[in-house]
């Protein structure tokens, strides 16, 4: 299933700076990057909540957020890109 992940880290102090390199590192270990903080990621459950554990250990539950979008299965017919980014192929090879 396509899981759209957003998260915004505070990164008033050295801590946060880490906690959001984590974050991302993290995502990008699932997933696509798709703007600063929001990662296109396609899971099964399983990979889903091992992520979500992840994330929401690294995180600051007083300071910054988290949100997961579940977009299924039939995800194509819910995504539309507009704009200078190009898009890409979920399902192929991700690029690093």
């Amino acid at each position: 299933m396509m899981v759209l992940i957003t998260y915004d880290v505070s990164t008033e102090d050295a801590a946060g700076r880490k906690r959001l390199r984590q974050i991302a590192k993290q995502c990008v270990n699932y997933g696509q990057r798709v703007q600063n903080s929001v990662f296109e990621c396609l899971l099964d459950a399983a990979q889903s909540k091992r992520l979500q554990h992840k994330l929401l250990g690294i995180m600051d539950k007083e300071r910054d957020s988290l949100r997961f979008y579940y977009l299924g299965n039939q995800y194509q017919t819910k995504i539309e890109h507009f704009g200078a980014k190009a898009t890409y192929e979920p399902e192929g090879f991700l690029e690093f």
